[in-house]
């Protein structure tokens, strides 16, 4: 049973919410644990469809734990602890299926980091986002910087970052960082902005992820192979057929991930 994590399905959206209110849910060792585990079970589940992350409390998460770090003291404890909190942005970005962060009060540090590494953002109006390392001396981690510069210009990023200064939603939202600000209930906006996904595509979704996650990787001829070949696969799924006849018949597709 879970005790850092609260998990829950309903309507083809499995819940996950970061439970360390006492400590605005700092990812310690046994959270990441347990997220992680939480979003493989998500993920391989065939009656979820969209991941919702959020946290419980007053806050989306503070980041690093500040007492475990304390605790660290040498460079193998430091990596250990590094290379965790990293598979679990690495994990978000991996996973088939989408990832959607919900995002109230404030994404610190590391919290941050996890709230960009979901597919899309979705912040309540009281949301701030905040690149808090350089307050106690150290760079952001966990792809945040990385994160960032693919969104916004240099000039920018080294402000954030440098200054520690916090981010309102709205600020996130005109700068591409947050998808929607949420009207109302944060998590119930949430799911219902992610109806698009539940009711899309599920196999092409999966490949419209990863090829945009691994798009500045690719050289311009390895992307035309990659997008044949899996155009030649979706060509052939009761999906696409499904998808032609709907247009035909002027209605709405209903998908099966066939």
């Amino acid at each position: 049973m879970s005790q850092f994590v609260n998990v829950r399905t309903e309507d083809n959206i499995a819940f996950l919410s970061m439970n360390r209110p006492e400590k605005r849910n700092a990812l310690s060792v046994e959270m990441a644990n347990e997220l992680l585990e939480a979003l493989h079970t998500a993920d391989q589940d065939e009656d979820v469809k969209v991941i919702i992350l959020s946290g419980e409390g007053k806050a989306f998460s503070a980041g690093g734990d500040l007492e475990t770090l304390k605790r660290l003291n040498n460079t193998p404890e430091i990596m250990k602890y590094m290379n965790q909190a990293m598979e679990v942005i690495e994990t978000i970005r991996k996973l088939d299926k989408y990832v959607i962060s919900a995002v109230h009060g404030f994404a610190a540090g590391a919290g941050f980091s996890i709230a960009l590494a979901a597919d899309f953002v979705v912040a309540s109006s009281e949301a701030r986002f905040i690149s808090s390392f350089t307050n106690i001396g150290i760079i952001p981690d966990l792809g945040l910087i990385k994160a960032l510069t693919e969104r916004l210009p240099p000039s920018i990023v080294k402000e954030w970052v440098t200054s520690g200064k916090s981010i309102t939603a709205q600020e996130a939202f005109e700068r591409g960082l947050v998808n929607r600000i949420a009207d109302g209930n944060l998590l119930t906006y949430t799911a219902k902005f992610a109806q698009f996904i539940i009711d899309g595509p599920p196999l092409a979704n999966r490949f419209v992820k990863q090829l945009v996650n691994h798009a500045d990787e690719l050289t311009g001829e390895t992307n035309r192979m990659q997008e044949t070949a899996i155009q030649t696969l979706l060509l052939q799924t009761e999906d696409n057929k499904e998808g032609i006849l709907a247009f035909f018949e002027k209605r709405k597709p209903l998908f099966k991930g066939e």
